[in-house]
């Protein structure tokens, strides 16, 4: 079964700040829960994403079981959006748009995030176990890691 996540977040700040934070693969691991022991793997070249990019990573997902992630960059409109797909790693799919619109207030920061696990009836039943709240909670810790960084009071 495929699933959606969907999060939205308003950040006080300017869209070319926005866009230079979230597209360097080298700030994934400040957004990612430190147990997780995520680590960019790639030699991250000068001048952010690009089209055809495929960035390697480690990550703990789950239950302590090291695991080796690599996404390509699928799609990059500057100061728009990009969006990376899981090219090899836990997921039967990983989607992950992410998508900047400027507003009054700064800029309006949203996720899609359209997966799938393998195994069929099994990873439903995993999902509903444990994959959705783990989810949960690496996006909710991300939200605090942002409201730190942009929204500071």
């Amino acid at each position: 079964m495929r699933y959606l996540l969907y999060r939205e977040q308003q950040l006080c700040t300017d869209i070319e700040t926005a866009w230079a934070f979230f597209s360097s693969p080298s700030n994934l691991s400040v957004l990612t829960p430190p147990e997780m022991k995520f680590k960019v793997r790639s030699e991250l070249e000068e001048g952010g994403i690009y089209e055809g990019m495929l960035i390697d990573y480690n990550v703990t997902p789950l239950l302590g079981i090291p695991m080796k992630w690599q996404t390509e960059i699928t799609k990059v409109m500057p100061l728009v959006c990009f969006t990376d797909y899981q090219r090899k790693g836990p997921y039967k799919l990983w989607n992950h748009q992410h998508h900047f619109a400027e507003n009054e207030d700064g800029v309006r920061m949203t996720d899609i995030i359209d997966y799938e696990l393998p195994f069929g009836l099994l990873g439903d039943w995993v999902h509903r176990l444990l994959v959705k709240q783990k989810l949960e909670t690496i996006f909710d810790f991300r939200f605090q890691v942002l409201e730190k960084e942009f929204n500071k009071k």
